[in-house]
């Protein structure tokens, strides 16, 4: 990052606080702060917007211009419309901002963007890195990589909503079916052996129509999916057929590691377990040590799916260095030790895949299709 002051007619400073309707704009020379409103989503407003604080704080038409925004509904459109606009733009993650701690505390869209502002500034002009946590922005391309098993994560859900209807409305009469997709009600009798309402029959059968799109959907995902890693089309899909060959590791699992996880480069495994949120949470005050357990403020897919594997590894890989580390210090535990335990590895299991992803280093003792 180049060196930035904060003398006049050198940097204008942007903050953003976004909502449905309006975007409410606060800029800055380090001495000056100006307000805009704007309507949201509106390209051509932002950029004059941009022009007129520039002319209004004294700045020249050519100062670079630093802006800022949480990550949230909007997505990275906004930040890739700023950056074609000639703006050094960050995306911040909102849960990691300084808020005021007391009980009631002063909150409007004017005094977050004032706040976001300053801090911007501090992050930029003061180098304060700790002052926030900037979001890394995935590519177009990227971003589009990982809508087929979100996709697919929401139709599950569905699934299981059809289908839960459907049993709640028969059971609501007394039927209780070992089936609910494709079953025909016509023949099936309520509590008192009285066929079921000619109302009730037709909005199970619009239930069962529903029930059926989703699956045909979910099936059709899954093909692809089945097809993209067999023949991988992208240096993120090869990872994913990579990671298909562990045991223990299925389609479902492999691809969305490779997709949410193993398209970022990763300094160092403290960056990776922090991803996943399942880095450690201290808290140490005077005579008063506690460990919080995990932070779980990195990607809930990850997190989920990791503790998953966790307790698959243990049973299709025993032989293994990491199975055999957990089954030593927690195997012999109670029930909620072991759930601690498969915690970290979990942690340990999520490094070991990324080496063997990034630097081809098997994880010690692990089993590997040729």
């Amino acid at each position: 990052m180049t060196p930035v002051t904060t003398a006049p007619n050198r940097n204008l400073f942007m903050a953003m606080e976004l909502s449905n309707k309006n975007w409410k704009l606060a800029f800055s020379n380090g001495e000056k702060l100006r307000y805009v409103n704007v309507i949201a989503g509106d390209q051509k407003r932002l950029r004059a917007g941009i022009a007129s604080a520039k002319e209004k704080l004294g700045l020249s038409a050519d100062c670079p211009v630093w802006s800022c925004y949480e990550a949230g509904r909007d997505g990275f459109w906004l930040h890739r419309c700023l950056t074609g606009m000639g703006v050094e733009n960050l995306v911040v993650d909102p849960a990691s901002i300084e808020v005021n701690r007391r009980k009631k505390h002063l909150k409007t869209d004017r005094l977050d963007a004032e706040r976001l502002v300053r801090m911007l500034m501090r992050y930029v002009v003061h180098n304060e890195k700790t002052v926030w946590r900037v979001v890394v922005v995935p590519t177009e391309q990227q971003e589009d990589e990982r809508r087929m098993h979100r996709e697919g994560e929401r139709l599950k859900v569905e699934r299981g909503a059809h289908m839960n209807r459907i049993r709640s409305l028969l059971i609501l009469h007394g039927v209780r079916p070992r089936k609910i997709a494709r079953t025909d009600n016509s023949e099936a009798r309520d509590w008192q052996g009285k066929p079921l309402s000619a109302a009730l029959r037709e909005e199970i059968q619009r239930e069962q129509a529903r029930l059926e799109i989703v699956d045909q959907q979910i099936k059709a995902l899954e093909s692809e999916q089945r097809k993209r890693l067999k023949s991988p089309s992208n240096a993120v899909e090869q990872k994913a057929a990579k990671l298909l060959k562990v045991k223990g590791l299925g389609p479902v699992s492999a691809w969305l590691l490779a997709k949410e996880v193993f398209w970022r480069n990763f300094p160092n495994r403290r960056k990776l377990g922090a991803l996943a949120g399942l880095t450690g949470t201290a808290y140490a005050s005077g005579n008063t040590t506690v460990e919080q357990g995990i932070s779980k403020a990195g990607n809930r897919r990850v997190r989920y799916t990791m503790i998953e594997l966790a307790w698959m590894w243990t049973w299709h890989q025993p032989d293994s260095e990491l199975s055999k580390w957990y089954q030593q210090r927690f195997g012999s535990g109670s029930k909620r030790l072991r759930r601690i335990g498969i915690v970290a590895l979990a942690r340990k299991l999520l490094v070991a895949l990324w080496k063997y992803v990034e630097f081809d280093q098997v994880p010690a003792g692990a089993k590997i299709a040729a």
